[in-house]
């Protein structure tokens, strides 16, 4: 006969401290997201705009800058565009995180607080794949810079 240990008998419970610093979190939580579609709108804005006033600068200075200008533009907008696509799945996670939280204490609802989790786990499985992603981005940057340096240097 197999025996289950203590660990796995026990059923964690949220005491009313635990409750409030939750309550707490996803109100702050919520804000945060908030703000972060706010950002997102603003760097589509910057995105059309910038990208208009690059190619539009382009077009004006007499073909000088000629089809560079308007690529400009164009590699202006859609990096915009890009880096507000990337921003939107942290700022959603994190916005869906707190609404499940403050509905499962609104309702008292464990399958929404779960939900919540659930959201908040994918919200910093993100971030750290993100932050992984940069930092070998910055250490291969570093490596190029390294031998070009090496290589000028011969």
């Amino acid at each position: 006969m197999e025996e289950r240990s203590t660990f796995e008998n026990f059923e964690m419970q949220l005491n009313e401290t635990a409750k409030s610093f939750l309550k707490e979190i996803a109100k702050w939580a919520y804000f945060l997201s908030i703000v972060g579609y706010v950002g997102i709108g603003f760097m589509v804005l910057a995105a059309l705009f910038f990208g208009s006033v690059i190619a539009g600068a382009g077009a004006m200075s007499g073909g000088g800058m000629g089809a560079l200008g308007a690529m400009g533009g164009t590699f202006i907008t859609v990096l915009y565009l890009i880096i507000a696509l990337i921003y939107f799945f942290p700022v959603y996670y994190l916005n869906k995180f707190a609404s499940n939280a403050k509905q499962a204490f609104r309702t008292d609802d464990t399958e929404s607080l779960t939900k919540s989790f659930e959201f908040l786990k994918s919200h910093y499985k993100f971030m750290g794949i993100f932050t992984i992603v940069l930092i070998s981005f910055y250490i291969l940057i570093i490596v190029i810079t390294m031998i070009g340096a090496a290589s000028s240097a011969f």
